[in-house]
C-alpha cells in the first residue's frame, strides 16, 4: 500500500519563549500568531514549544529537529544572523548546487539554512569551504 507524507508543520523546544519569539520575529521578518508561539511560513506552521510549561522533561537542546529553510540571498541572511549575534556552527559550505549554513539559535537549537548556488562576490580574507 503506497502513502504519502507531507510535512505541514514543525516545533523547536525553547527554554525562553519571549527571546525565542524576539528573535525568530526579527529572523523571520513576521510577527508571532495570536497565540504567542506560532509562525507560519509559505503554509507550514513552525511552533515554539515552552517545554518547561508542559512539563516536559526529556528535551535534549541543539539535537531535537534540524530544521532547513531555503533563503534567496545567503548573503543578506548571514548578515541579519550578525546583527542577531547568532553562532554559525556550521559554516557557509558549497554543497553540490547549494549554499548551506547552520547556526544555533539564542536557545541552543541548530538551524540549516541554505540557497541555490551562484557566485558570490568573496572578499579576498573570506574563506568558503566547497564540496
Amino acid at each position: 500500500m503506497a502513502y504519502s507524507i507531507k510535512l505541514n508543520s514543525f516545533y523547536l523546544c525553547v527554554r525562553d519563549l519571549k527571546r525565542a519569539v524576539s528573535f525568530y520575529e526579527q529572523l523571520l521578518d513576521q510577527k508571532v500568531e495570536d497565540n504567542g508561539s506560532l509562525f507560519v511560513i509559505n503554509g507550514i506552521r513552525f511552533w515554539l514549544f515552552d517545554y518547561q510549561a508542559a512539563n516536559d522533561s526529556r528535551v535534549v537542546f541543539g539535537h531535537n529537529c534540524l530544521p532547513s529553510f531555503e533563503v534567496n540571498d545567503i548573503r543578506a541572511l548571514m548578515k541579519k544572523l550578525d546583527e542577531l549575534q547568532a553562532q554559525i556552527v556550521f559554516p557557509l559550505t558549497r554543497i553540490g548546487d547549494n549554499w548551506v549554513l547552520e547556526f544555533r539559535d539564542p536557545e541552543g537549537n541548530d538551524i540549516e539554512v541554505y540557497s541555490k548556488y551562484r557566485p558570490l562576490d568573496e572578499d579576498p580574507d573570506e574563506n568558503y569551504q566547497f564540496y
